[in-house]
């Protein structure tokens, strides 16, 4: 089956060139293949092409004088960064627009690296979110998570070992990221027990065998080659003073579960809990970046454990809870934080059948707060 992207290639590229990341296998060749037909696409994992480019980075040019193309697509640019100043050269003409795509920004951050001098954007693509799947199942969808390949897949677990084993050769040994290979695959599986935990790293370099500068390094791999996040802390707070930690999470789920070695997840599964909350943040996560909403996202816990899994701006507090009746016990967190008269809306997510009301805090089912999300209901700000 093939989805239906949210991602609007034709339309971001009407605006100007782009960067698009996403980790591998997330679906960025069929998107480019679905919606720009008719674009001019270079694939630098073709040995033939990098070695092409990496000799005579001006062939892209020569190329491109003999093609009727006017969008321009380069995948893996981050395999060959100097041909950006090649990019930027012709980028000047004003005759193509560029799509860079990339599964990794490491070699592109490095200093003396170009970055087109703001002449392109940067857009990102998400694993599937919940409207891109017609007939939706939450139940599958934690199970395998929302890589494409893998969420309808018969086997999940063995789809899924075979990409971190991938992810493992292909974006840190090939590249050769980390010196010391076992000590980082050591590294993902303590990582994957830490998914949805705030961050220690002493705690982490102490599991591992490392320092905790080098877990800050490893740490900073995942991110630059986006297979996880740091959801920050919120410390604007006043009344009660906040934990200043970020909390890391695994940019799918099924990666996350599979690294973690939790089997099949149902909803007496532990972290059926952990994994819903992922879920809901992910979306909301997808949501921001794919409406250019440019929000930050973070959760607040105060020092004595009072705590909200996710803050949108200063707009919404969400609590997040698998239960299927919010009780009482479920809104400490939220009504501490809404003391602080910072937030517009309080609200919970849960898997209650009905939206409803608990002195001011909002219940909200979590199948209809996707759909007033994803149809743009939600009033934003910073």
């Amino acid at each position: 089956m093939i989805y239906k992207r949210l991602i609007q290639l034709n339309n971001i590229l009407s605006q100007k060139s782009h960067f698009l990341f996403g980790p591998r296998q997330v679906g960025k060749s069929t998107a480019i293949e679905q919606q720009l037909p008719d674009a001019y696409v270079i694939d630098l994992l073709d040995s033939d092409r990098f070695t092409t480019f990496l000799r005579r980075p001006k062939a892209l040019g020569e190329e491109l004088e003999h093609s009727q193309a006017k969008v321009v697509v380069i995948d893996e640019i981050q395999k060959l960064p100097a041909l950006l100043d090649e990019v930027q050269r012709l980028l000047k003409s004003g005759r193509w627009t560029f799509l860079l795509t990339g599964s990794s920004a490491r070699k592109l951050k490095r200093r003396g690296t170009n970055l087109l001098g703001g002449r392109v954007w940067t857009k990102h693509m998400f694993p599937l979110v919940s409207a891109e799947i017609d007939d939706f199942d939450l139940m599958r969808y934690l199970r395998s998570g929302g890589l494409p390949s893998i969420y309808l897949s018969k086997q999940p677990e063995k789809e899924l070992k075979a990409y971190c084993q991938t992810y493992l050769k292909y974006e840190i040994q090939d590249e050769a990221l980390v010196r010391n290979l076992r000590a980082f695959s050591t590294f993902l599986d303590v990582m994957g027990k830490t998914n949805g935990c705030e961050l220690n790293y002493s705690s982490i370099a102490q599991d591992c065998g490392v320092s905790d500068q080098t877990i800050r390094s490893y740490i900073e791999i995942l991110e630059d080659t986006l297979v996880g996040y740091r959801l920050p802390a919120f410390t604007r707070s006043k009344k009660r003073a906040a934990q200043k930690r970020s909390k890391f999470y695994f940019f799918d789920i099924g990666v996350a579960k599979y690294l973690a070695r939790h089997g099949d997840v149902d909803k007496d599964h532990p972290a059926f809990g952990t994994y819903f909350e992922q879920f809901i943040i992910n979306e909301v996560r997808a949501y921001i970046s794919y409406s250019d909403k440019e929000m930050e996202c973070a959760y607040w816990r105060s020092l004595s454990g009072f705590e909200v899994d996710l803050v949108i701006g200063t707009s919404i507090a969400v609590e997040i809870k698998a239960t299927d009746q919010v009780k009482d016990k479920h809104l400490k967190g939220l009504l501490a934080l809404a003391e602080e008269q910072i937030f517009e809306r309080h609200i919970v997510i849960s898997q209650d059948t009905k939206k409803r009301s608990i002195g001011g805090i909002e219940v909200w089912p979590w199948e209809l707060f996707l759909q007033s999300l994803w149809r743009g209901d939600w009033n934003f700000h910073r």
